[in-house]
């Protein structure tokens, strides 16, 4: 029997995605693409999710796109490759749940990429990052989308014109990653820091983490405007004064979502 090249678990209200092509180091081939874009919109239909966590194992988080698909080929077959990679990284963005990276390893080009992507990154102490496209012929353009969102220019750069990989500390410093940890650590820290975000309303996650990436996207004025409507649409919500009342009465909340 095949293995899945994406493994689905739930526990706890956390859906866990590992990309499980190891042999091909978790390169995101087209196949794998369709695999993770799949589960993905599995999950922003399942109530049941409010977390989401992204890993894989061994050596390697993710080496990045298949370069035995970057060969030969013709203009359509690569619109389509970079077309599919970033449907998986925008459902990623769009998702209702928060997702987190758990990054064991090297994450290369649209490996990196993935980690940029997602809402935190969480990398044990032995794990890397680069863009290395630029050493092989192929700047890596669609990777610089996130990862210019994620650290400053000038660093972004560095990692783009160079392709030297960075250490977890460096990407904790330039603000990649949200926390660095022993490797036999990682995979609890993780999980408390899901289950605490789980603690939260689904409806309050969701409506938060899309206003927060709307008014990244405007200038300041603008950007109160969105916060402005989306509190006063959340606080009209049932959580939101289920949430206060509960506060108010030192009582545990009961969420409607």
């Amino acid at each position: 029997m095949t293995e899945p090249l994406i493994v689905y678990e739930l526990a706890d209200q956390i859906a866990t995605l590992t990309l499980n092509n190891p042999s091909r180091r978790h390169a995101l081939s087209s196949e794998v693409l369709a695999a993770l874009k799949g589960r993905l919109d599995s999950i922003r239909e399942d109530s049941t999710v409010k977390v989401v966590v992204l890993k894989s194992d061994g050596p390697v988080f993710s080496s990045g796109h298949d370069l035995r698909e970057m060969v030969g080929s013709d203009e359509e077959s690569y619109t389509c490759i970079f077309a599919e990679c970033t449907s998986v990284m925008e459902a990623i963005r769009l998702l209702p749940q928060p997702v987190i990276a758990q990054v064991q390893g090297l994450a290369t080009a649209a490996g990196c990429q993935l980690v940029a992507t997602c809402d935190l990154a969480v990398a044990s102490e032995d794990a890397g990052f680069c863009t290395p496209g630029v050493q092989i012929g192929l700047f890596c353009s669609t990777p610089a989308v996130a990862l210019s969102r994620a650290v400053s220019p000038r660093h972004a750069m560095e990692m783009l014109l160079t392709g030297i990989p960075i250490s977890a500390h460096t990407a904790l410093d330039w603000g990649l990653v949200n926390r660095v940890v022993p490797s036999h650590q990682l995979e609890d820290t993780v999980t408390q820091l899901a289950k605490h975000i789980a603690r939260a309303s689904s409806y309050t996650l969701a409506i938060g983490k899309q206003a927060f990436y709307r008014q990244l996207q405007v200038d300041r004025p603008q950007a109160y405007e969105i916060a402005q409507r989306t509190m006063v649409e959340n606080l009209l919500a049932y959580d939101a004064q289920e949430g206060i009342t509960a506060f108010l009465e030192k009582r545990e909340p009961q969420w409607q979502y």
